[in-house]
């Protein structure tokens, strides 16, 4: 299970007007700023005169009140959340200069016919085409799911389209057995669900009830283009499907939990636990039988799914699986297809008024359906090999500040210390770009066939992915495209990840100041490194097996310093009346802890015992501070935030600059006193690392 920086869906968290800390705070500053974009060639660094946006700051503000508005304060007050934007920080920014670049590439390379990113690209961007073939592209699928004369026909069918992109009610791919992770191993979960988490259908709050209604209207709206009667009864049906599953799911703080998701089934076991679903004719299409064993993700779940599956007309499953289709396709169209589904998808969930420009998206399909193609090119324009060196050993110093880090925790016992630095030694740090490019050539891109298009490269990803059965771990592969601008830890590789993209203002430029590196790439770097060693990753040994490798008492001394950090951010409330949930974004919080502590040791390791310089009138300390509260300057539409805190394990942005409040030498900085809103007694303070 990868452990991304932020949400892969959502670009970025952010901060939000209103929301208030454990102790009274003040009320957080209406948000918005100058886009902070690379500019032109320069001599010095791209923002600011050493790294940092000064101008952005508010110093009105007491840093001990809230450093996010004490940091960024002005920009929260001059940043407009562009209107095709849900959330707007740094990330999008970036996310921005990765666009523009990439979108160079594919222009250039939409010229050359029989270019795959360009023929694919050029499919995109051909509008009048795909608007005069309406939906005809995904009639053969459709037709396909009615000519199922019963469950067992339409579970084939869904194992059909799942090769295509297009989602059954389970989730089922092939992975690393978390114990045995030198073996592929077919995984099982729950899924099923239109909206983005269980509480949607489930919980008793106002604005949840009107997304429920809208989100009805939108399954209506959607089951109307493909000419069918009765769409409103129909969606009521199908929405009512959903709640039912919705019902038996576990719910996200449940699913974190690595020991309880492990469950090694048979596939005889399977069929005896969850019955009323055809198991052996899905498995026997879609490629996944004959296994000795199943991991499955939540058992009560996938048993509670197979039985509304069994209760539930063949007629609405029918119906449910064609919006599965036109769901999962919507975008790839005619463009009152697209916008309907972007009016709820977009506005409704995100509560973004715009629909971006068609190059944009254009962009976001061609670099996942072909990204690596792209990649390539990417990175020999602009990724330096200057610039990995730079990484590669702010990299090592960050490992070197970690390995000396863990000697000194007081929680861990001296053994314990000993198979942590095995460990850390073992870490595959992964800068960039793959070492092994991955081979498109067997998918068939034809200029003009945009459904065609998307339906091969997900059909190429899908037998990629059940051709690793039975093959020794790929250890070159990677989950993200150099243009990402995102990190993760994948636990069962013991590896950090770190695309090209991000490694560049205000994460890192070479030439800022370092504390500013230190700060913002350092503590990335400092944060995915310790995701293996939080209360998941920690679960996990020095080979990426699951396995239990700490002592009994570790596990409870560290528990009772994260139980600390859970109440912590259940005490925050971005929303009046929606909390932070601080057991699902525990991983996360832990890791921004650490990443601080980790990079402020390699930070001052890199001064070689000199005091760091004064710059702007500021310390070192104080800009390293900054320039971590830089990076998470954000904003989020209403919307937007209520969907993340509802089923995103990150925090929004203004709460993970409130980390500092843990941390000793951050007083030292800026002088938070008792009586500020962010201040805690030295004894409150969560300590991990």
């Amino acid at each position: 299970m990868r452990r991304s920086l932020i949400a892969v869906s959502l670009l970025a968290s952010a901060a939000l007007v209103g929301a208030s800390y454990a102790k009274p705070a003040p009320k957080a500053k209406p948000a918005a700023a100058k886009k902070v974009v690379a500019g032109k060639a320069q001599t010095g660094p791209k923002i600011g005169a050493f790294g940092f946006d000064i101008a952005g700051m508010d110093r009105s503000v007491k840093p001990g009140d809230d450093f996010a508005a004490f940091s960024g304060g002005t920009w929260f007050k001059t940043t407009e959340i562009p209107a095709d934007r849900a959330t707007w920080g740094m990330f999008n920014v970036l996310q921005d200069v990765s666009n523009e670049q990439t979108r160079a590439i594919l222009d250039e390379a939409a010229k050359a016919p029989g270019s795959k990113i360009g023929d694919f690209y050029a499919s995109f961007m051909d509008e009048a085409a795909i608007n005069a073939k309406g939906v005809d592209p995904i009639k053969p699928w459709l037709a396909q799911i009615d000519g199922a004369k019963d469950k067992t026909e339409l579970a084939v069918e869904m194992a059909k389209l799942a090769r295509y992109g297009i989602g059954g009610i389970f989730g089922m791919g092939v992975g690393q057995d978390s114990k045995d992770p030198q073996t592929y191993v077919v995984n099982l979960g729950q899924g099923g669900l239109g909206l983005p988490d269980r509480d949607y259908y489930l919980k008793d709050d106002a604005k949840l009830a009107d997304t429920r209604e809208k989100y009805k209207a939108y399954l209506a709206t959607m089951l109307g283009f493909v000419g069918t009667p009765d769409a409103t009864a129909r969606a009521g049906a199908i929405f009512d499907f959903e709640k039912a599953i919705a019902t038996v799911h576990w719910t996200r703080i449940e699913s974190r939990d690595a020991d309880k998701r492990y469950n090694k089934l048979t596939f005889a076991d399977i069929e005896t636990k969850a019955p009323g679903f055809p198991w052996a004719a899905y498995v026997a299409q879609n490629g996944m039988a004959g296994r000795p064993y199943y991991l499955v993700g939540q058992p009560s779940a996938i048993a509670g799914e197979a039985k509304v599956f069994a209760d539930t007309p063949l007629s609405v499953l029918q119906d449910y699986m064609k919006l599965r289709v036109l769901r999962s396709y919507a975008n790839y169209l005619a463009k009152p297809v697209v916008d309907a589904n972007f009016a709820f998808t977009g506005t409704v969930l995100s509560g973004t008024p715009q629909q971006q420009l068609r190059w944009k998206r254009g962009v976001a399909a061609t670099s996942g359906a072909l990204g690596e193609e792209i990649g390539k090119v990417y990175v020999a324009r602009y990724f330096p090999p200057k610039s990995k060196a730079a990484i590669d050993q702010l990299v090592k110093n960050i490992i070197a500040a970690m390995s000396v880090r863990l000697d000194k925790l007081e929680w861990m016992a001296p053994d314990t210390k000993i198979k942590a630095h095995e460990k850390l030694a073992a870490f595959t740090p992964k800068i960039g770009y793959p070492s092994v490019w991955r081979d498109y050539s067997s998918v068939k891109i034809m200029r003009g066939d945009l459904v065609g298009n998307v339906a091969a490269a997900n059909e190429f990803e899908y037998l990629r992915n059940l051709h690793k059965l039975d093959k020794p771990i790929d250890r070159t592969e990677w989950g993200m495209t150099p243009m990402t601008i995102n990190a993760y830890a994948n636990p069962v590789l013991n590896e950090i990840v770190f695309p090209a993209a991000i490694l560049q203002a205000p994460f890192f430029d070479a030439k800022a100041d370092p504390a500013i590196n230190y700060g913002g790439i350092g503590v990335v770097i400092g944060h995915e490194l310790s995701h293996h060693f939080d209360d998941q990753g920690r679960k996990y040994d020095k080979t990426g097996k699951l396995t239990e490798w700490w002592t009994a008492e570790d596990v409870k001394r560290f528990t009772a310093l994260t139980d600390k950090l859970v109440k912590q951010y259940d005490a925050y409330e971005p929303i009046p009346g929606q909390h932070i949930q601080g057991g699902l974004t525990l991983g996360e919080n832990m890791a921004d802890l650490a990443g601080l502590a980790v990079a402020y040791d390699a930070y001052h390791r890199s001064l070689g015992g000199k005091p760091a310089p004064v710059i702007g009138g500021m310390t070192g300390d104080q800009r390293f501070y900054l320039g971590y509260a830089q990076v998470w300057r954000s904003k989020f539409r209403e919307p937007a935030l209520r969907s993340q805190l509802l089923s995103d394990p990150h925090s929004p942005g203004q709460f993970r600059t409130a980390e500092v409040r843990n941390v000793d030498a951050w007083y030292a900085a800026f002088g938070a006193q008792p009586g500020d809103a962010l201040y805690l007694a030295p004894g409150d303070r969560v300590r991990v690392w």
